[in-house]
């Protein structure tokens, strides 16, 4: 192992994406210290503390604010492998960010974290900082049939950037930027991973606010009608932070960038996986695709689905993620279950209600009996089936709408995939009309 068993420290460790590197570090034998910013807020410190009870080594968590210098020394002294994941980063509660709010913890704050490296850390040998697929391709609208790589960059200068989308770039410029100027004796390596949108089961229920789980958390509440006709190129949580220590310990990751990515994924491709595992269970899951006239009705009062949404309706993203599979050796999560794996986390922390056929955890092992209520639930289920006339039960509500949906469930198709078969067969019923109306005429000539 390349850095066994020394120091690794793992900034904003109580973050979603944060949380997941630790835990994978802490699983692996390594020892890890995690930076908060305030040691006496418990809400975030305890569960950090209990990430992985039975760890070789115990976690050792420090306080240090990217905004500030104070703390930065003691948290990187005698590390040999820094993980820099804290950045800020918009959260669900549609608060409008401002440059000023993200540019400072984003750039100035990296800069610091780099600088104590090479003040007060000479065994650093290797930085891994998070950036984001936002450094690759910034912009709201895709280049027709472009492949975005790890060469591709965003213009920090466009007017179109929003601001944490100028923040990851200007960050991570910035990293790359400082260490080749280091004088060669205090030179470290920097490896920089980009994922895309983040998805996967959060760990604490702090991270309910986190954006995908608030995207999600909107689905299976059903805080929306429907979903618009908009892709997204996602990832797993757990392969970017798999990712992440592949990235400190492998030799060819060294002085590279890595983008992390599954799949672009249509948001009724996302609430159609979720509906086919967790109708079932009780959730009424929206799965119709909106019409363009109501998306636009929704921008007009509402400025983020304006400005981002409604440009990239029926747009595709098309990434490259061959240095993750290839380079790396980390193979992404199948897609769906990544978005089911998600929602069982999120009912199992408390973030979405829990149905009354909820029976799994997010094992996905059976939730065990208390005082015999899930075998009896069971057995009210299967005796409720009928009713006592032998006629057929009444559906409850929620019943209702789940064998609506039911066809649409099974015919699991990707959404374009239907749209393409729905042209087909009009073209193939045109034609057939032809032919009879030609039939007509050569009888009729007859």
């Amino acid at each position: 192992m390349f850095f066994s068993p020394a120091v690794i420290l793992v900034t904003g460790v109580s973050g979603y994406l944060g949380s997941h590197v630790a835990k994978q570090l802490l699983e692996e034998g390594y020892r890890v210290r995690g930076t908060v910013r305030s040691l006496e807020n418990e809400a975030k410190v305890n569960p950090i503390k209990n990430l992985v009870p039975d760890a070789k080594f115990p976690i050792e968590l420090v306080a240090a604010d990217l905004t500030k210098d104070e703390g930065w020394d003691k948290a990187v002294e005698g590390c040999t492998g820094v993980m820099h994941v804290a950045s800020p980063f918009p959260d669900g509660t549609n608060k409008v960010v401002t440059e000023e709010e993200v540019m400072g913890p984003a750039k100035e704050g990296t800069l610091i974290v780099l600088k104590a490296i090479t003040a007060h850390a000479p065994t650093v040998r290797r930085v891994v900082q998070t950036s984001s697929f936002a450094a690759v391709f910034g912009e709201i609208v895709p280049e027709a049939d472009k492949v975005y790589t790890e060469e591709s960059w965003t213009d920090v200068d466009s007017p179109t950037l929003d601001a944490y989308t100028k923040s990851k770039a200007a960050a991570e410029k910035a990293a790359w930027d400082y260490v080749k100027e280091l004088p060669d004796d205090q030179k470290f390596e920097l490896a920089v991973v980009n994922p895309v949108l983040i998805m996967g089961p959060p760990l604490f229920e702090a991270h309910k606010n986190a954006t995908s789980v608030s995207i999600m958390g909107q689905i299976v509440n059903k805080s929306m009608p429907g979903v618009p006709r908009v892709s997204f190129p996602m990832c797993d949580v757990r392969d970017v932070a798999k990712a992440h220590v592949k990235a400190l310990t492998l030799p060819e990751a060294a002085n590279n960038r890595h983008i992390v990515y599954t799949d672009t994924v249509w948001m009724k491709d996302m609430a159609m996986a979720v509906a086919k595992e967790f109708k079932p269970q009780g959730y009424s899951i929206p799965t119709s695709q909106l019409p363009y006239f109501m998306v636009w009705m929704a921008g007009c009062f509402n400025k983020g689905i304006k400005n981002t949404v409604l440009p990239r309706v029926g747009k595709i993203i098309k990434t490259d993620n061959t240095r993750m599979t290839e380079v790396l050796g980390v193979q992404p999560t199948p897609i769906e279950n990544t978005f089911q794996d998600m929602v069982y986390a999120m009912v199992d922390l408390g973030i979405v209600r829990k149905a009354k056929k909820y029976k799994q955890a997010g094992s996905r092992a059976e939730v065990p009996a208390v005082n015999g209520e899930v075998e009896e639930e069971k057995k009210e289920e299967k005796e409720g089936e009928k009713t006592e006339e032998g006629g057929e039960k009444e559906l409850e509500p929620e019943d209702k709408e789940e064998k609506k949906d039911a066809e649409e469930i099974k015919d699991d198709k990707p959404a374009e995939k239907k749209e393409e078969e729905k042209e087909e067969k009009k073209e193939e019923e045109t034609g057939g009309g032809g032919a009879k109306e030609e039939k007509k005429e050569g009888e009729a000539e007859k």
